[in-house]
């Protein structure tokens, strides 16, 4: 059994984690000291039983929180097939919030990613323009990123659409990044590679700003930064900081 950190529900974040088609359980990577989702449930897991401790996530327009899940589904307007899931979702009264964490992923090699012709077939709205845009050019290779999953955040921008109209709130995806130094055994992580993602990533805001899902890039130190200053969650935000080092 995962170790997880104190005041997080484990019962709770491993009955997340099994229902999720990722295998982070089964496959051991959860264990991985380079874990990302480790990172994410831990940190995100503190709130699953008290969502009212968690703050507005920086720069997010969202207001307090009434849910927090860990591992969420978020179902595209179709049955069959796969559909996104997001390491955390947080549900306001008017919002809800989406967030995809990446720790060492952008600096690994990229791997293969395409859209099914199923996205071109559906009527994303018009508020979903720019995604399409994006889609398209990434699709038509007129658009590339080395170091972004941009199929991944666009994938997961139309499900939060999907299940936002669905309960009648407004959408926000949340890219929750880190930019470490060092990999976990120690040996420096490319500062090329970092720089060249940050460009990507705004690069990536750009182009779909003003959008029906709002994009909002965010770093995890500026996050635990935020918790730090938080009496009831200093010690949450050093446990981590412990844990996983400085992100």
């Amino acid at each position: 059994m995962p170790d997880f950190l104190p005041d997080v529900p484990a019962d709770a974040v491993l009955a997340a984690l099994s229902r999720a088609p990722g295998g982070e359980l089964a496959s051991g990577k959860f264990d991985s000291p380079e874990s990302s989702a480790a990172l994410a449930a831990n940190a995100f897991g503190r709130f699953l039983d008290a969502p009212e401790l968690l703050p507005p996530l920086p720069g997010v327009p969202m207001g307090r929180p009434l849910r927090v899940e860990v591992e969420a589904e978020m179902r595209f307007p179709w049955k069959g097939g796969r559909h996104p899931w997001l390491d955390a979702a947080v549900t306001t009264a008017t919002t809800l919030v989406g967030v995809e964490s990446k720790r060492y992923e952008p600096f690994r090699p990229a791997k293969a990613a395409v859209f099914s012709e199923a996205y071109d077939s559906r009527d994303w709205g018009a508020g979903m323009a720019a995604f399409d845009a994006v889609r398209g050019a990434l699709s038509g290779g007129r658009l590339a990123y080395r170091h972004l999953d941009a199929v991944q955040l666009v994938k997961h921008a139309y499900g939060l659409r999907t299940q936002g109209e669905k309960r009648g709130v407004g959408a926000v995806l949340v890219y929750l990044h880190a930019a470490p130094a060092t990999w976990a055994n120690g040996k420096p992580v490319d500062p090329a590679a970092i720089r060249a993602h940050g460009a990507e990533v705004a690069d990536f805001a750009a182009r779909v700003k003003g959008a029906a899902v709002t994009f909002v890039p965010l770093r995890w130190a500026a996050l635990l930064a935020q918790w730090a200053a938080v009496p009831a969650l200093a010690g949450h935000a050093a446990a981590i900081t412990a844990r996983f080092g400085v992100v």
